[in-house]
């Protein structure tokens, strides 16, 4: 099939999933085809669960995917505008009634609905055409993908609603439904997984699809989370010793150009479309590139959310992450070019050729690049606003490395284990970074400040600061320096947490509202 024909054709198909009056109900549109007229072959299915890596995601994607995962934990500051709920997530002010506090769990339990949708929708299926391969892979597929959005619901908003059958929950009236204890969330998510592993081909039968390894590498992240380190470490051996993943070996590549779309190194992506209109492509290219590297063709390119002073000071200095997912003073890509740049873009805020005023620098004078394609003159796909084809990366092999790695430590001060020393220096010295020097030893903060640098940008670094504790939390945030240069010196911006509940964001004002049972304690789901 073509590039991402499987999420045209569900587009197509007219399958849309509509709200409730919870956003964690979804039920079928009422114009869906009906069991009897469809799903009656593999290409019918696949295409319905194509809409699994694509648009569902997008509000979580478009912006709270870096306002929780990086501005958080310090890696990156927002804009103090409208879009992004007035700066609080720079300093911890987050409130129930912030937008992106809703968006979040709009989206996150859009994808959960419709996968779990779905994959009642298959099950039902099997019924009357019997137990055929695909729809047993489709509800393998669907049920992976709602493991993965109630993990981020959990660890964003901690104890979360539970729904497994949104139809007949949205059919019955009742909609007060309770929250649920972190741990049988946890438990809930590790069987879809392990249900996953089970049914997925252990080689995608698309590209750009999940595998059951995608699954046991998911479920390594997840035990790691839950600090099970032994069931981490088995689970991210599987997929090591699978041999069919491997680190890609151009990492600043991976994150600006779409050619590198389902590499090697890919586990789980979303997919992204630039001409799919708004909502189906990737909108990082828009809003957090340098506006005139976007400017007259498209109008965006905000540099709304941008790397924080600490951020850059994190890298070690022999560490290339930083030039390969920062643009500083004096970067540059020859195949970057618009009437502004006609010999190539140049990153300058000296003030005399990029911005020529310093209000409109950056306060710390830089730009992320990760998931920046550049103005299209190099061939890549954009839309109307600037928006890109280039896929989302929810699990990378880098991160089964690191897994390993840390799993293997456990509770250790520190390890010279020779199998974690060869997983994490691939990661650590991947094209010859840190001049390949390795790592002879490991401790929990060389891990940690690994992962910092390698995941940068990604939307996941608040939830390894968050698996810490709340003491560890505070004292990292404490240190930070979110402030701006200015002249000569630095305008310094420090802030803190409080109270162990700012791990986690508040569940919307709008959903507490209509539903008073989120407001209650959270009960066990499980009674055994």
């Amino acid at each position: 099939m073509k590039r991402y024909q499987f999420i045209y054709m569900i587009l197509g198909l007219g399958f849309m999933l509509t709200a409730c009056k919870k956003e964690f109900l979804n039920k079928p549109s009422e114009n869906n085809p009906t069991l009897d007229t469809y799903y009656n072959t593999a290409e019918e299915v696949y295409a319905a669960t194509g809409y699994l890596y694509n648009s569902v995601w997008y509000d979580y994607t478009d912006k709270s995917f870096h306002a929780i995962g990086e501005t958080l934990a310090g890696n990156m500051l927002t804009e103090t505008g409208p879009n992004y709920d007035g700066g609080s997530f720079n300093n911890f002010t987050v409130l129930s009634t912030d937008g992106l506090v809703a968006s979040a769990w709009r989206s996150l339990y859009k994808v959960a609905g419709t996968a779990t949708v779905l994959a009642s929708t298959f099950e039902q299926k099997k019924t009357t055409s019997g137990d055929k391969d695909y729809l047993n892979i489709a509800i393998a597929e669907s049920r992976f993908i709602r493991a993965v959005a109630y993990f981020y619901l959990t660890r964003i908003y901690k104890d979360i609603p539970i729904v497994n059958d949104p139809v007949a929950l949205a059919g019955s009236g009742n909609y007060n439904v309770p929250r649920y204890i972190q741990s049988d969330v946890l438990r809930f998510i590790l069987e879809d997984l392990a249900f996953a592993e089970q049914n997925l081909p252990t080689t995608p039968y698309q590209k750009g699809r999940v595998s059951s390894l995608s699954a046991s590498g998911m479920m390594a992240k997840v035990h790691l989370y839950q600090k099970n380190y032994e069931k981490a470490k088995e689970k991210a051996q599987l997929v090591i010793s699978s041999g069919k993943y491997d680190l890609y070996p151009n990492y600043e590549e991976m994150f600006t150009s779409s050619k590198a779309n389902n590499n090697q190194e890919s586990l789980f992506a979303l997919q992204w479309i630039a001409d799919g209109g708004y909502g189906y492509a990737n909108a990082v290219n828009a809003y957090a590139a340098p506006s005139t590297l976007m400017k007259p063709d498209k109008g965006t390119g905000y540099s709304s959310v941008y790397p924080t002073i600490d951020m850059l000071e994190s890298y070690a200095a022999q560490d290339r992450r930083r030039k390969w997912s920062n643009m500083e003073q004096g970067f540059f890509r020859a195949d970057w070019k618009n009437v502004n740049f006609p010999n190539g873009f140049t990153y300058d805020t000296t003030g005399t050729n990029y911005e020529t005023t310093t209000t409109l620098r950056n306060g710390s004078r830089a730009n992320s690049l990760k998931y920046v394609v550049g103005p299209g003159s190099n061939g890549e796909k954009l839309s109307d606003n600037g928006s890109s084809d280039i896929c989302t990366y929810i699990l990378r092999y880098a991160d089964i490395l690191l897994i390993y790695a840390e799993a293997t430590l456990g509770t250790q001060a520190s390890t010279s284990d020779a199998t974690a020393l060869n997983a994490f220096n691939k990661v650590h010295n991947r094209a010859g970074n840190f001049n390949n020097i390795p790592a002879t030893s490991l401790t929990a903060d060389l891990i940690f400040k690994e992962r910092r640098a390698e995941f940068a940008y990604e939307g996941d670094f608040w939830f390894d600061v968050q698996r810490r504790g709340f003491d560890f939390a505070k004292q990292f945030v404490s240190k930070q320096e979110r402030g701006s240069y200015t002249g000569n010196g630095i305008s310094t911006f420090k802030t803190t947490i409080n109270n162990e509940a700012q791990l986690f964001l508040p569940i919307p004002q709008s959903e507490t509202v209509s539903d008073p049972e989120l407001l209650k304690p959270a009960v066990p789901y499980y009674t055994n």
